[in-house]
């Protein structure tokens, strides 16, 4: 971690078997945004479960309530949240057009301020339609109130091949984007200041899950074809 010294203040290995661990994780619920067609379950192993030291995460196309596929989305909000820090995750993301694997983290005060007020990092996004690539991206809003993110795409591969490790090193000054031991983006947090606040120097949250796309959104139009997609996570660690 670049002579960094810091230790583990949070982590899920994922060793055990069943649900995720309810001290550490909970839900979101319902169809939560960019008007995807997947219904986020709670507590539902057929969408969620730990097995065999890792955390699966499985879409699947299915009938349940008023939609058609199932997924679910985990989340830190209301169990933990952190300023500062390393934060990793190491993740084979699923394969074929329309799956949106993530792995991000959110202003704990979103439901007071909205988003984008409330920030947005995403360590890692990766979708299908664009295969050799993964995404870091910061959102927010400037003083004005108005939109901003920046980011960067690099060509990696293939991703899900295999597992890797996608992390941020976030300090006071700056986030820093990682995709195994290549460094490919920082943000200075300068450019998100207003007044005498910053938005990324507040409480985060962490949030694991798996989306499907639709045209018109990042995820790209969703090939019907894909009945079940899954996307596994040996263990996430958080470092200060």
């Amino acid at each position: 971690m670049k002579n960094i010294k810091r230790k583990l203040v949070w982590s899920d290995e994922f060793n055990y078997k069943g649900l995720p661990d309810s001290t550490k994780w909970g839900y979101e619920v319902g169809h939560v945004r960019n008007n995807e067609p997947q219904h986020y379950t709670r507590k539902r192993l057929e969408n969620c479960r730990v097995e065999d030291g890792l955390l699966v995460i499985e879409a699947r196309k299915e009938k349940f309530d008023t939609s058609a596929y199932t997924s679910a989305s985990i989340m830190t909000l209301g169990k933990k949240t952190w300023t500062y820090g390393r934060f990793e995750v190491r993740a084979k993301v699923p394969k074929g057009l329309g799956v949106w694997s993530a792995f991000w983290m959110l202003g704990e005060n979103r439901q007071a301020v909205k988003w984008p007020t409330c920030g947005e990092i995403d360590i890692m996004e990766f979708v299908g339609k664009d295969s050799s690539q993964v995404y870091g991206t910061i959102h927010y809003a400037d003083s004005t109130g108005t939109y901003k993110y920046h980011g960067e795409k690099p060509v990696v591969g293939a991703p899900y091949d295999d597992f890797h490790i996608y992390a941020i090193e976030w300090t006071k000054d700056q986030i820093d984007f990682y995709y195994d031991e290549l460094k490919y983006f920082s943000f200075d947090l300068k450019k998100s200041k207003k007044g005498n606040e910053n938005t990324f120097q507040k409480k985060f949250y962490l949030l694991l899950n798996l989306a499907l796309g639709r045209e018109g959104t990042l995820g790209g139009k969703l090939d019907k074809s894909i009945v079940s997609s899954k996307y596994f996570v040996d263990y996430v660690r958080v470092y200060q």
